[in-house]
């Protein structure tokens, strides 16, 4: 009989008072099911629980990707995942990281946009920690139910803003489970050390308060004051009860996404992933593609179509590499420019989002097309959650500007995406440096393959995390992102230009790789500033 080569588990899951028996079989961060070998069914008296052939994982494996094979949608394959993530933890992640290409689409985005939105239908077993609104008070008391103290990461969300979905309630809990899957399978942090959380405040979306099936709050959001003393509390009850643990904010609404990271940043070891992680990823990007079409970094106009958190956290990120690279900050920030559903962003427009206030400009506000006209940007970029917004007109005027007009159409999931890479490609003769949040098919334009390229947070964030927390750091500077973003673009061209990277040592794992790449790239440069004060205001 062949035998499994698992790694081994960890003591403090592993122990002396672990479940031995059919308890065993029902532990996911135990169990191996069929894999277990003779000598550990005699040890954990297995004998008679499993089938007598033993096999190894590459053969259960076979087997997992045989049962995908038949499921029709994505979304049957999406729980069929789900389903083995909670029974065998080793399987699922040996089975993401060996089929990492055609795998991260099912459990990230875009099948979890669908996921997250039908959460509640398709539920099929508990993951992660719920705490609601209905916790004030005893917050501290409801973490501490969790069963294991070392936790080193922690993703978090409200369900305001899910992806391009909206405000989803409790059903936002499949991105911080798809984004910890992530954590583990691309970054080699142990399942056991990440933590997903749902903070249920409520929901505006009244289809799914109606819904006899959900399985959130039903009850309006918190707001204000009430919000934000919650949040606090459920903060320093990490700090508490979790107190080496990364606190990752994810898909906020953009004005508490940034009240949130500027009162925390300098207290507590976190960042949003909305915010700076996609802009790490889109800073390399535009370093990247400098590199195909020629252009100086201290040279390009950029015009951001939305002016979310997304969009303006690229900018802030951007503006610090157009720093180090000469200009003054209001140099840096005169290059950046941005349209949102009003027209430009101008100075005397009123009630200018705080976030939005440094990138205003002068004169009157113009539409889309009339700004690319006027400012002829090298670069787009679009973070609006709406489809279509890059037409063939908008493209068409890149292509007319550029010889290689670059084209991020960041949003998500996929039906969000500001245009197809078909779109991109066709519409500028294929010369587009193209880059999406999902990812797109390869297509062939008079002759030549084209392949898009992925620009997705999942990029960044896993090495990220994976250095702070391996590095124990006390904060996240802008210095680590800075960092993050040149080791992507210099290391990583291949994921804005072709999705094929120029140099992958890890076993051929670009995303592994990639992140990698990512922590490699804050270890170097990160952590520098560490034993500065937490007042300098330059590093934040």
């Amino acid at each position: 009989m062949k035998h499994s080569t698992n790694p081994p588990i960890p003591a403090c899951i592993d122990h002396e008072d672990a479940p031995f028996g059919y308890l065993r079989l029902g532990n996911a961060a135990l169990n191996k099911s069929t894999a277990f070998t003779q000598e550990e069914r005699i040890r954990y008296k297995l004998e008679g629980l499993l089938p007598p052939a033993i096999s190894t994982q590459k053969e259960q494996q076979t087997r997992v990707l045989e049962n995908m094979a038949r499921k029709r949608y994505d979304i049957e394959r999406y729980i069929f995942l789900q389903a083995l993530l909670g029974r065998n933890e080793r399987l699922f992640y040996k089975v993401l990281l060996d089929h990492i290409d055609n795998m991260m689409p099912l459990v990230y985005t875009p099948t979890v946009g669908q996921a997250c939105q039908e959460f509640a239908h398709i539920f099929r077993q508990t993951r992660g920690l719920y705490i609601t609104a209905e916790n004030r008070g005893s917050i501290k008391e409801v973490l501490a139910n969790w069963p294991v103290e070392d936790v080193r990461l922690i993703v978090v969300t409200d369900g305001e803003r899910i992806l391009g979905l909206g405000d989803l309630g409790a059903n936002g809990m499949g991105i911080p489970i798809g984004k910890l899957s992530l954590y583990v399978a691309c970054a080699g942090v142990y399942p056991h050390q990440c933590l997903p959380i749902m903070l249920d405040v409520g929901t505006k979306n009244e289809a799914l308060r109606e819904d006899p099936l959900y399985l959130g709050l039903r009850q309006p959001r918190l707001q204000g004051d009430d919000y934000y003393s919650l949040i606090d509390e459920f903060v320093n009850a990490v700090q508490e009860v979790f107190p080496h643990a990364l606190i990752q904010f994810e898909d906020f609404l953009t004005p508490n996404a940034y009240r949130l990271l500027n009162t925390y940043r300098k207290r507590v070891l976190c960042f949003n992933d909305d915010i700076q992680g996609t802009a790490t990823v889109a800073l390399a990007g535009v370093l990247a593609s400098n590199r195909i079409t020629g252009h100086r970094l201290k040279d390009l106009r950029i015009l951001f179509l939305g002016a979310g958190s997304a969009a303006t956290g690229i900018a802030d990120l951007i503006v610090l590499a157009l720093q180090e690279a000469g200009l003054s900050e209001s140099e840096a920030q005169d290059r950046l420019y941005f349209v949102d559903r009003k027209g430009l962003i101008v100075e005397n427009r009123q009630h200018v989002a705080p976030h939005s206030q440094p990138y205003t400009h002068e004169g009157p506000s113009l539409s889309f097309t009339e700004t690319i006209k006027k400012v002829k940007p090298q670069i787009l970029i679009g973070a609006t959650g709406s489809p279509d917004t890059f037409t063939q007109e908008v493209i068409q005027l890149m292509a007319q500007i550029n010889d290689r007009p670059v084209i991020f159409a960041l949003s998500n999931p996929t039906s969000k995406a500001e245009c197809t890479a078909e779109q991109a490609y066709t519409w500028s003769d294929g010369r587009a440096v193209f880059a999406s949040g999902s990812p797109f098919d390869k297509m062939i334009y008079n002759g030549k393959t084209l392949t898009p390229g992925q620009g997705n947070n999942a990029y960044a964030f896993p090495g990220i995390g994976l250095g702070a927390i391996a590095c124990e750091s006390r904060l996240i500077s802008n210095d680590m992102f800075l960092t993050a973003a040149r080791a992507l673009a210099e290391k990583a061209l291949g994921i804005f230009c072709c999705r094929v990277l120029i140099r992958v040592d890890i076993e051929h794992r670009p995303w592994v790789a990639v992140c990698h790449i990512a922590y490699a790239g804050i270890h170097q440069g990160g952590f520098s500033h560490l034993g500065r004060s937490h007042d300098d205001d330059s590093l934040y």
